[in-house]
Parts: C-alpha cells; sequence; structure tokens
C-alpha cells in the first residue's frame, strides 16, 4: 500500500463535499500538473490519502482511499489528464496545519514541505504515522 496526500481549496470540494459522496466517492479531477497526474496513474486500489485543505485553513482533515485507479479526468476532452476517484475513510480527530508539519524536524523532507504547491503527492509510510498520531487519528 502507499500513501498520498490530495490538496484541495474547501471552498471548492471540501471534506463535507467528500463526505457527502459516501461509499461511491468521486473524482479527483481538475489536476493539470503533469508530476500530480503521473502520481495518480501510480496509485492502486486501497492506497490511503490525506485530505488537505490548502489556501487559508492549510491542515489535514481526513483520510481518503483511491477507490478507482487512474482514468480519463471527465472535466476534460484533453487525453493528456487523467484522475483516480476516492471516498472518505475517516475525519481526523485533530486536524494537523502546515505550521504543526513544518516545526517536527521528523518531516523536514516531506512533499508538503518541499514543493507545498503540488496538488497530489506521496507520503512516506513514516511520516503517514507520525501525521496520524499528531491528529489522535487511526492510521
Amino acid at each position: 500500500m502507499a500513501y498520498w496526500l490530495f490538496k484541495t481549496e474547501p471552498v471548492t470540494w471540501s471534506w463535507e463535499d467528500q463526505l457527502a459522496k459516501g461509499e461511491a466517492g468521486e473524482e479527483w479531477d481538475g489536476v493539470r500538473n503533469y508530476q500530480a497526474r503521473n502520481f495518480m496513474r501510480e496509485m492502486q486500489l486501497g492506497d490511503l490519502g490525506f485530505f488537505y485543505h490548502s489556501q487559508k485553513d492549510r491542515e489535514i482533515v481526513g483520510i481518503v482511499e483511491v477507490c478507482a485507479e487512474a482514468h480519463p479526468d471527465s472535466t476534460t476532452d484533453d487525453d493528456r489528464w487523467d484522475c483516480v476517484d476516492v471516498k472518505a475513510v475517516r475525519p481526523f480527530v485533530t486536524p494537523v496545519t502546515l505550521d504543526t508539519i513544518k516545526a517536527d524536524p521528523r518531516l523536514s523532507d516531506m512533499v508538503l514541505v518541499k514543493s507545498p504547491r503540488l496538488s497530489v503527492q506521496p507520503v512516506t509510510a513514516q511520516e503517514w504515522q507520525i501525521i496520524c498520531a499528531l491528529g489522535a487519528t487511526t492510521p
């Protein structure tokens, strides 16, 4: 199993929106960055990801699961762009802010710290465990 982080602006797509989609989940569409797209092409069913509210809040608020592997993004006719579908697994007990992540030396090499603009990014197993512990949430 691999771990990921999905960034979204909550005014566009929030944790509440994701929860409302239930077991069916929803496409993680609209990504127009080749590196982020390539990460989605690597994802497999059952991979887990952090749901990250960007912009104002800048915090991890939940865990999602990949429920459909990479397929053409339905929001474009351009065949270069793929996406995955994700479904909500559980909210974080305590959201983990970007400031908290940056302040923890164990997370200094995390992609979120080094390349904060990348909308879909990998998370190591160790980073996953640390962040879940910081958020008082079962990994």
